[in-house]
């Protein structure tokens, strides 16, 4: 299946990441026949849906999937569920081990490091600390180590107290210890991917063999970590990453609501933008709604695409212009936002623009209180939906300008006609 998308990030240099996804999966073959591993059903999405979207939370911008078993399942579901992710592939022709399929990938990366994972594992590290780390000690590859008691499953590493390592144990029982997370922080130009074999293993060869001279560290992370790779762990997976279904009437001040703008707050310009404050026209009942939201949510922020700016239709100024009137007339309405998030960009795969989920990522930076867990986003286009979904939000579907979804529906938690309508369901 070729690839003729630009799916670049202009003037990127940000985070990229390599999954691994060509594995055969014949351990979870009984549970999950004639699909590759990370295809696996989770919950109501492929498992590599959730490695994705952690990634993306932790400032991975760049995806480089490393392809083999059917690699054209993975590649259909990424046209189809990721079209405006940044992404690269390679597929192997022959099966090249962990350390074959890293160096094929690493032919198209494009930062000096790169992180590396397995689409089977989703092992929720803090990017920021072990690039910090990374960084400070200078190191060829910085492992993510996950602490574990009364396992038999996996092999142990051993870190002096500068984290270097200095030692990797065969898989035995252990009352307790530090695993290989299957989550690397590679330095590119260091590994010199085209001084290796076509075919070898990262983990024996080069990471086993390579220790004791190379610089080779080890970082502890107490973070939640799942390897699907047999049934047991697979069906645990279902538990841990299905959200829970809530009730609106419960929600209370420690949830935080994301909005739309246009067709949510305001009449939209269909087909155009809303470009002077003149043209910005609250619906009916919006200040009513608003002001109840206020009361409901800890914090109120809008999230909202803007392209009119980036091509040049309005400037910057006008937006903040227009932003400014919607705000002041909700504070005189007993409302409150507490920040906006827009997307000027053009480009599709700019992180930030809709149905991408950086705005919400953003927001997690500002408010570092904000649980996604515990956070809505309401919009009235299948983007906002997605962008929500992506984030590990809830989601509700306003049909202000758009026809309704048949509910259930994979994207969709709740629907109303308009936003008063949901205020109310609040009560």
């Amino acid at each position: 299946m070729p690839d003729t998308t630009d799916r670049s990030i202009p003037n990127f240099n940000g985070r990229e990441a390599i999954i691994l996804a060509g594995g055969l999966g014949t351990r979870l073959r009984e549970a999950v026949p004639d699909l590759p591993k990370c295809m696996a059903p989770v919950a109501g999405r492929p498992f590599l849906f959730y490695v994705i979207n952690y990634l993306r939370s932790q400032g991975v911008q760049r995806f480089i999937f490393s392809l083999g078993y059917k690699h054209e399942v993975i590649l259909a579901y990424l046209e189809k569920s990721f079209a405006s992710l940044s992404y690269e592939y390679v597929v192997e022709e022959t099966p090249l081990g962990t350390g074959g399929a890293i160096a094929l990938a690493l032919t198209k990366a494009t930062q000096p490091d790169v992180l590396v994972t397995n689409g089977d594992t989703l092992f929720k590290i803090n990017a920021d600390e072990l690039y910090k780390q990374h960084t400070a000690t200078g190191a060829l590859c910085t492992l993510a180590l996950k602490p574990m008691q009364d396992f038999e499953r996996y092999g142990v590493v051993e870190l002096n107290n500068h984290n270097q390592v200095i030692a990797f144990k065969e898989k035995q029982h252990y009352d307790n210890g530090l695993i290989n997370g299957g989550c690397y922080l590679l330095h590119v130009k260091g590994f010199n991917a085209q001084s290796w074999p076509d075919k070898f293993s990262f983990e024996t060869d080069f990471l086993e063999k390579q220790y004791p001279q190379a610089q080779l560290y080890g970082q502890v992370q107490q973070a939640y970590f799942i390897d699907i790779g047999i049934p047991a762990d697979y069906n645990q997976a279902q538990h841990d990453l299905a959200k829970p279904a809530v009730e609106l009437k419960d929600l209370d001040r420690s949830w935080t609501i994301f909005l739309d703008r246009d067709g949510v707050f305001n009449h939209d310009k269909v087909g155009s933008y809303v470009f002077t404050p003149d043209e910005f026209r609250l619906y009916d009942g919006a200040l009513e709604a608003i002001k109840t939201i206020s009361e409901k949510f800890g914090l109120v922020l809008v999230a909202t695409n803007q392209r009119g700016v980036g091509k040049g239709l309005m400037t910057l100024q006008d937006l903040h212009e227009v932003h400014a009137k919607m705000k002041a007339e909700i504070e005189a309405g007993g409302g409150r936002i507490d920040h906006f998030y827009y997307a000027t960009d053009i480009s599709n795969f700019d992180p930030m623009r809709k149905p991408n989920p950086g705005m919400a990522f953003a927001a997690k930076k500002d408010f570092p209180q904000i649980d996604m867990n515990k956070a809505i986003m309401v919009g009235n286009n299948p983007s906002d939906m997605q962008m929500g979904r992506n984030a590990g939000l809830y989601t509700v579907y306003l049909t202000t300008t758009n026809p309704p979804y048949t509910l259930p529906h994979p994207e969709v938690d709740w629907q109303f006609e308009t936003l008063a309508q949901f205020a109310a369901a609040l009560q």
